[in-house]
């Protein structure tokens, strides 16, 4: 079964500085049918005006993945981290037990445009930890590339959460296929772009959940990115 979720239907927030989309509900946002999908439990397209950014606050027991797409989101937390985030990077924070962060955008002229993402956590607990990697455009070009993993494997971020990620690009004639295993749902959100998501049409922040469905297959893409989450 898949069901659309249309880029206007999310909720949407304009608090001058930034201005944000939230799939699922979130502060002020609230609609009980779409609390969450599984463990993941928000996806909130960002904006950030030059200049201006989250001041420190403090986070416990969630899985955070931070996917910039344009501009810079400079980072700064409690554990010591003082990191830039540019397009192809995939930042993990995981909360645990708590930590304070920022996040900012100290570009003078320049809009930073990022994915904030959140997932409930395996183990409630556990001591805060960070990672950053790069994900070449090569890497993602024409397949779905795993970027955060339970297990960190083929070089993802390792998540505290039954969850992976997959990013991927593609152009007229690229497709992907990828298997999911019983008992296993997937949420694709459509990043910018079109294609189809097994034979159903998206387009630039609409998503697809689909749940017992066999794999998630695309197709008929035109300058598309696109996030895969893959959820037990």
């Amino acid at each position: 079964m898949i069901t659309i979720r249309k880029s206007q239907e999310r909720g949407y927030a304009d608090h001058g500085w930034l201005k944000s989309y939230h799939s699922f509900s979130f502060a002020g946002y609230h609609d009980p049918e779409h609390m969450g999908f599984g463990n993941l439990r928000v996806i909130n397209e960002d904006r950030i005006a030059p200049g201006m950014g989250f001041g420190t606050h403090s986070h416990s027991d969630m899985e955070i993945v931070s996917y910039v797409l344009s501009g810079n989101l400079a980072h700064k937390d409690s554990m010591g981290n003082v990191k830039g985030i540019p397009p192809g990077d995939v930042q993990r924070m995981s909360a645990g037990t708590g930590v304070q962060h920022s996040e900012f955008n100290h570009a003078k002229d320049l809009e930073t445009h990022f994915l904030q993402i959140w997932i409930e956590p395996n183990t409630r607990g556990i001591a805060p930890s960070y990672e950053q990697k790069t994900f070449a455009k090569t890497d993602k070009q024409g397949k779905l590339k795993l970027v955060a993993s339970s297990t960190g494997a083929e070089g993802s971020v390792a998540i505290n959460a039954n969850a992976d990620l997959y990013a991927g690009l593609f152009d007229k004639g690229e497709t992907a296929n990828l298997t999911l295993a019983v008992n296993h749902k997937s949420y694709v959100h459509l990043v910018r772009g079109e294609l189809k998501v097994n034979g159903v049409v998206l387009r630039t922040g609409d998503a697809a959940k689909l749940v017992n469905e066999q794999a998630v297959h695309i197709t008929d893409a035109v300058d598309a990115e696109v996030l895969v989450f893959v959820l037990s």
